[in-house]
């Protein structure tokens, strides 16, 4: 099409195309080797891109939208590690001081204890025995005059008693409250030096009394005591009631 349309104008024009004399007033004829008018020599290349313009200038800033609807909340993320100790921070000031407790038990300590021995190797039968080598009365619980304990601090005690036996057979009763509590008999061995001996614990009221005496008709009274033979009576307090 651009091809045939350059033959048209070439054409159209006046005098291209015909060939004249020499003359005056008349063209000179094309030199050689000169294309004619209506030739049209082979299209061009297409040209390079032009240099690239410079940026425009921002545009101005539009006006805030209106704030969205809140997101989904998103999953729970995982613990992170514990982090390091801090330093120690200072010292805090005195708190403020607590009530008053309630009052403790009396500092007082209940003592009631004794530990005597037979003097004489004579005894008297469904009497308490009289032991009046004194070891420790301390408290005068004891009464050497009678032979009987004496509870002045109600509680638990413990009793014990050893007894050397001689010439006769033994059988020794510990008494509380004027009722044995405790047998103890031992069958003597001719020319030979016995022992007997029995312990107990008892709960004892204030005011009771708890002794030793040869039991029966005196057919067993063997008890014997002499300056390398003892036979012995102690008791004391364990634990005294607190009501």
């Amino acid at each position: 099409m651009l091809l045939l349309g350059a033959v048209l104008l070439l054409l159209a024009l006046p005098g291209h195309g015909l060939e004249t004399t020499e003359g005056p007033g008349v063209p000179h004829p094309l030199p050689k080797g000169a294309c004619a008018g209506w030739m049209v020599g082979i299209p061009g290349h297409p040209g390079h891109n032009g240099i690239p313009g410079r940026d425009g200038r921002d545009g101005a800033h539009g006006e805030k939208g209106e704030k969205g609807d809140p997101g989904l909340a998103g999953l729970k993320g995982d613990t992170g590690e514990t982090g390091v100790t801090g330093i120690e921070g200072p010292r805090g000031f005195p708190g403020i001081p607590g009530r008053k407790g309630e009052p403790g038990e009396s500092a007082y300590v209940y003592r009631s204890a004794f530990s005597v021995g037979l003097e004489t190797r004579s005894t008297v039968p469904n009497v308490p025995i009289r032991f009046t080598k004194i070891f420790y009365n301390q408290q005068n619980h004891y009464d050497s005059t009678t032979g009987k304990f004496h509870c002045n601090i109600p509680g638990l005690y413990y009793f014990s008693y050893h007894i050397t036996v001689y010439l006769q057979d033994v059988k020794v009763s510990l008494y509380k409250r004027d009722k044995a509590v405790l047998f103890t008999y031992d069958k003597y061995q001719d020319k030979n030096v016995d022992q007997a001996s029995g312990s107990v614990l008892l709960h004892l009221e204030k005011g009771e009394e708890v002794w030793l005496q040869v039991y029966g008709d005196g057919e067993n009274n063997g008890v014997y005591a002499d300056n390398i033979n003892d036979s012995t009576f102690t008791g004391f307090l364990l634990y005294h009631d607190t009501e």
